[in-house]
């Protein structure tokens, strides 16, 4: 099985405001099949993020990208530009 891993770095108006509706779909990330996440902001700039979010295969990644929910969190957490997204399939994982 390969595990597919999707970054997503965006600037932000507001990290609490954006940080909110993120922990607000944490069921629906669930339902798309997001097996694990992190969030991560920039060490010299607070509103810039990195989120990576894993699935169990890239057609999972994939259509959570594409999807109008996505989209409409972005927005309503206050993406400020056009969001960066790429996808991996992970080769890897060591527990150091």
């Amino acid at each position: 099985m390969t595990i597919a891993t999707m970054f997503v770095r965006h600037t932000v108006s507001d990290f609490g405001k954006w940080k909110s509706v993120y922990d607000g779909l944490e069921p629906w990330r669930k339902k798309m099949g997001t097996t694990a996440a992190s969030v991560h902001r920039d060490a010299s700039d607070p509103n810039s993020i990195t989120v990576l979010h894993q699935f169990k295969n890239l057609d999972a990644a994939m259509a959570f990208a594409h999807s109008e929910e996505l989209k409409s969190a972005m927005a309503k957490g206050g993406v400020s530009r056009h969001p960066e997204i790429w996808f991996t399939e992970d080769v890897e994982h060591t527990p150091h």
